[in-house]
């Protein structure tokens, strides 16, 4: 089965569900990973801390230019970890998505799904916090929309840690729930190989904070460890 997961930034791919990509390439399912965005450049900083300025000099500009190269390659080892050889990565703005028309981010994502073809669709939540989330959620939504001649099949969410549960004024619901007990180790070595995007317990992206989420979803759905979805919408031919 061909499954498709449509990200903003790198790293998204991983704290949402990388154990579940981990699963899926074990079963032999052609997953391919496409990262929209660039990330870390709306940081403003040469440290990866994040700064108040918003005008970017040209010495942080350039070291910036330097840490995005380094983080493509991060990228790259955390698909190698969780087995996955199709990884596509995009120039889109770090949190300025909102600057790109909806128009240009749909076809985007229309000729992604056209020339890959998969059967099942994941994608960020539309409760982010994030605004390149929320875009891209909603993107992947008029994207995946129903035809006679379309091979989607599912369209699923995920949450990301420190952008879904920071929405404050709106929740994430999830319906799914796929244990990752064998995978968890897994996904925070994917984790790990994006080495200055972790942070420090307790935050929710640090290795620790993935643990306790992983867990407590655990305990929600009966395992050890699990990730949440959220069912957007499925076909069935039959029942």
């Amino acid at each position: 089965m061909k499954i498709l997961v449509i990200v903003a930034h790198p790293d998204d791919e991983v704290l949402g569900m990388g154990g579940t990509i981990k699963k899926l390439t074990r079963e032999g399912h052609n997953v391919k990973i496409v990262i929209l965005a660039t990330g870390i450049t709306s940081r403003r900083s040469s440290d990866y801390s994040n700064s108040t300025d918003y005008k970017l000099d040209k010495n942080i500009e350039s070291i910036t230019k330097k840490q995005l190269k380094e983080l493509q390659k991060n990228a790259k080892k955390a698909a190698n970890i969780l087995g996955v050889t199709k990884l596509d990565m995009m120039d889109f703005p770090d949190n300025e998505m909102d600057k790109i028309t909806n128009l240009e981010v749909t076809k985007t994502v229309e000729k992604i799904i056209n020339e890959f073809k998969p059967q099942i669709v994941y994608t960020h939540s539309e409760y982010d916090l994030n605004i390149d989330h929320r875009i891209i959620h909603n993107a992947v939504l008029t994207a995946t929309r129903p035809s006679q001649k379309f091979t989607i099949k599912k369209v699923i969410t995920f949450e990301i840690p420190s952008s879904t549960e920071w929405n404050f004024s709106k929740k994430f619901l999830p319906n799914i729930f796929v244990d990752i007990s064998k995978e968890l180790s897994t996904k925070t070595r994917a984790m790990n190989a994006y080495k200055n995007e972790i942070r420090k317990f307790p935050h929710p992206r640090s290795i620790e904070g993935l643990e306790v989420i992983a867990k407590r979803w655990g305990t929600v759905s009966g395992c050890n460890a699990a990730e949440a979805f959220c069912l957007i919408r499925e076909f069935t031919e039959k029942f």
